[in-house]
């Protein structure tokens, strides 16, 4: 369903009573009775899981699979699966010039993208109350998994000239790919760059801001947004995110998020930012209430700011701690 993506945005920034989007998507294979490897390697299932989430749960937006395995995998990386965690990939794809000259962009298609194309194509015909998020990997993150993330780190200081080269190529098939995604009926994409988190101010400048904003450049218009998403460490990187230039942001629990808030434009939307892990997965329902109803106490006075997990919520995370999420969130509101 086409949605005016603009509006939508402003809708969120003046409405007194805010959805809370999440990044909640693999917690649905609980919904559907599936593992985790057979949903990644299915769109049907995909759509379908997007499909009970929204039904389940009452959030803003649905949101696809963030899994950050999936375009590696398409230029060529090896992926481990499992039955209840997500894909994994080990060690570097690219380990010299050569290599990296020889890298060949794939077709979106190769791999498992043209099934998580097809999940999105699905769930766009399931979900019509809501804008549709399709999952995609950052620029340099990408690069970082082809090349391994600690190779990479000194790479960006020893052969600048190779990290390019493999940036100017995920680029290009990350604009492919997020073009796939609109045409089958995403209203936009949730970039996860996380890696990015692990750089300078400097080197983020130079290694993925640049490549970002020519993404958002190639994709975005008034229908299709591009949601930045770090859950790193990024409290001395707010003037290179600002640079970055997106309409909406997610920032993880790396941060105060109230840091963000106060470093970013208010008329751009920031999501966030409780723990997925130590909170949603390990914690109970009386820990998942206590923390969004002291976050939505800190953080409601800012209008720009909607809650949401720091990043994705694991696959086995208890659904009575995602119910009381959204409990907690639906009588702060009520009670406001």
């Amino acid at each position: 369903m086409k949605i005016n993506m603009n509006q939508w945005l402003n809708d969120y920034l003046t409405a007194p009573v805010k959805k809370a989007i999440p990044i909640l998507s693999f917690p649905g294979k609980q919904l559907i009775s599936t593992t985790v490897e057979e949903l990644v390697k299915d769109g049907h299932l995909q759509a379908l899981c997007m499909e009970a989430v929204a039904k389940r749960f009452d959030t803003g937006a649905a949101v696809s699979l963030m899994d950050l395995s999936v375009e590696a995998e398409a230029f060529g990386c090896p992926v481990r699966y499992s039955a209840d965690d997500v894909p994994t990939l080990h060690g570097a794809y690219i380990h010299n010039e050569e290599e990296a000259e020889a890298l060949e962009v794939p077709p979106v298609g190769a791999g498992r993208t043209g099934e998580c194309v097809k999940g999105i194509r699905e769930a766009s015909q399931l979900i019509t109350d809501r804008p549709l998020l399709a999952g995609i990997i950052g620029p340099f993150s990408l690069a970082g998994r082809l090349l391994d993330m600690t190779e990479i780190m000194i790479l960006c200081y020893e052969e600048p000239e190779m990290v390019e080269t493999v940036l100017e190529k995920a680029t290009e098939f990350l604009i492919a790919y997020v073009k796939a995604f609109k045409e089958a009926g995403a209203n936009g994409v949730v970039m996860a760059e996380p890696a990015a988190g692990l750089l300078s101010p400097t080197l983020m400048d130079e290694f993925s801001t640049p490549y970002v904003r020519r993404v958002i450049e190639a994709v975005e218009d008034e229908h299709f947004l591009v949601m930045y998403h770090n859950c790193g460490n990024i409290t001395m990187l707010f003037d290179s995110v600002n640079q970055v230039d997106a309409k909406a942001y997610s920032f993880g629990n790396a941060i105060d998020i109230e840091d963000g808030l106060k470093a970013v434009p208010g008329d751009r939307l920031i999501i966030g930012n409780i723990d997925p892990a130590g909170v949603f997965r390990h914690g109970t329902p009386e820990l998942v209430r206590a923390e969004t109803l002291a976050l939505l106490e800190r953080c409601s006075k800012y209008p720009n700011f909607v809650i949401s997990s720091g990043c994705d919520i694991p696959p086995v995370t208890p659904l009575e701690n995602i119910d009381a999420f959204f409990q907690a969130v639906k009588d702060f509101y009520e009670n406001k």
